[in-house]
């Protein structure tokens, strides 16, 4: 075996392969790397950078970063889940267990393939460094107001959505805004989580600074937080929300009637919560973050990944 260069992948893969098969048929690892054709030197050095880049100044070969079979079911779920960004890709194949690779393989496939989103149209901003987040669900609400485009007219979606998980914890598509719409919002959001007492964030609108409104935060336990003027990154929580759904809902379909607007934009809605992977959430879905399965789904995938190196290393061996 030519082990001059190696890429990191089928290296790290070489010294599990090793340590995992060696006590199970007991045969000594210096034995068994002779078998394999890789010195000894050169094995106690892979070990001691595992999980580690190569830091040798020469090309690294991607020849085996990935089996044939993989690379086809990459591009195969990328043509059928088109204006998805490649790490996004990777982690629902992993969740959907289609196969398990890093976000750089995919990258990697995508572009040989000619498949990769290569627009970005999101705008960074060097203004404002925002405030201390929350660190556990239902510290912080936010809520706006996005105009939906009805038949020449429009309806009101008023949101409400947690710092901490991105979860929309209350929706309601409104022919009104008025201070009753928004008061009606936040008074079914607080029902869904009774016992929370969330710090209230919002922008400047009339309905938002209304007496109507203070009171009725007040009597409900509230603290309201007000974000700049003329500055709406600092609601950017749910203003990136807005823009998500007016892409990938508002925009593909028409809405026939008032419930068919409110049913598809429900539907929607659920799918943001529960199958949508966040790129702010380490590609979980708002409703792992809202139900504390962070740790669990990490674990998983961190598991298939590592079975799926031992698979990519058992066939390179057998081919």
């Amino acid at each position: 075996m030519n082990n001059k260069w190696v890429e990191p992948d089928i290296r790290d893969n070489v010294v599990g392969f090793v340590n995992m098969i060696s006590p199970k048929i007991d045969i000594p690892v210096k034995m068994m790397l002779g078998l394999i054709g890789i010195s000894v030197s050169k094995f106690y050095s892979w070990r001691s950078r595992v999980d580690q880049a190569n830091k040798h100044n020469g090309s690294t070969p991607r020849n085996h970063w990935s089996l044939k079979w993989e690379r086809e079911a990459i591009i195969k779920y990328a043509k059928s889940h088109l204006g998805e960004g490649y790490r996004r890709l990777t982690y629902m194949m992993m969740d959907d267990n289609i196969v398990a690779v890093s976000p750089t393989t995919t990258y990697r496939v995508l572009k040989q393939a000619g498949l990769l989103n290569r627009w970005n149209s999101v705008k960074r901003y060097s203004k404002g460094n925002g405030y201390n987040q929350p660190i556990c669900p239902h510290q912080q609400w936010h809520t706006d107001i996005k105009y939906v485009n009805f038949h020449g007219s429009f309806l009101f979606l008023i949101s409400v959505i947690d710092g901490y998980s991105r979860f929309i914890v209350h929706h309601e598509l409104r022919q009104s805004m008025m201070e009753f719409d928004v008061q009606l919002t936040m008074q079914r959001a607080l029902e869904n989580f009774p016992g929370y007492k969330p710090e209230i964030v919002s922008d400047n609108g009339s309905q938002f600074i209304s007496k109507d409104f203070a009171h009725f935060l007040h009597s409900a336990g509230l603290q309201h937080i007000r974000t700049s003027i003329a500055y709406p990154q600092s609601n950017g929580k749910i203003e990136r929300y807005h823009r998500t759904i007016h892409q990938e809902c508002l925009m593909k379909s028409s809405l026939v009637n008032l419930d068919d607007a409110r049913k598809q934009i429900a539907d929607y809605i659920y799918h943001y919560n529960t199958k949508r992977l966040h790129c702010a959430l380490f590609y979980l879905t708002p409703e792992d973050f809202l139900n504390d399965r962070i740790s669990d789904k990490l674990e998983a995938r961190e598991k298939k990944i590592k079975q799926a190196k031992l698979k990519r290393l058992e066939q390179n061996f057998v081919n």
